[in-house]
């Protein structure tokens, strides 16, 4: 069953935060309903609006579906982070984050689900949002 702690989102809190300054980011790290680890992404020096926006764009084309623009949030895909162009690099390194991945003690995140046998089993579960509905995130760079 997933499951994340307080303890462990306090020591996973280090490297996620050294991610997002790296990067230029500015956010928060939360827990929702102990089961999953969340970034909220408030501002940063990449258009992670106008970058989501260009990729849905090109599927709903792909797709001949109609297209939909972003209005200030979106949710990521921690699952695929190497689908956003110019900012795959900083969401690879905040989902590795998030799995625990440069902690001294190892990575904490696991998945041991089979979709074929209806048997999910993971550690706990990765939310990355960019803005908020009330908020919309906030581009810094130029």
């Amino acid at each position: 069953m997933a499951y994340v702690s307080q303890e462990m989102k306090k020591s996973l809190a280090p490297a996620i935060k050294s991610v997002l300054k790296k990067y230029g980011f500015k956010g928060t790290i939360g827990v929702h309903n102990h089961s999953s680890l969340v970034v909220n992404i408030k501002s940063g020096v990449l258009d992670l609006i106008g970058i989501a926006n260009a990729k849905n764009k090109e599927i709903s084309e792909r797709r001949n579906m109609p297209y939909y623009a972003n209005e200030g949030y979106f949710q990521a895909n921690p699952y695929h982070p190497d689908q956003y162009g110019e900012a795959s690099q900083f969401f690879e390194e905040l989902v590795a984050a998030m799995k625990g991945a440069f902690s001294k003690d190892g990575p904490k995140w696991y998945d041991n689900s089979d979709a074929m046998i209806d048997y999910f089993d993971t550690a706990y579960y990765l939310d990355i949002n960019v803005g908020k509905w009330d908020k919309p995130y906030e581009f810094t760079g130029v």
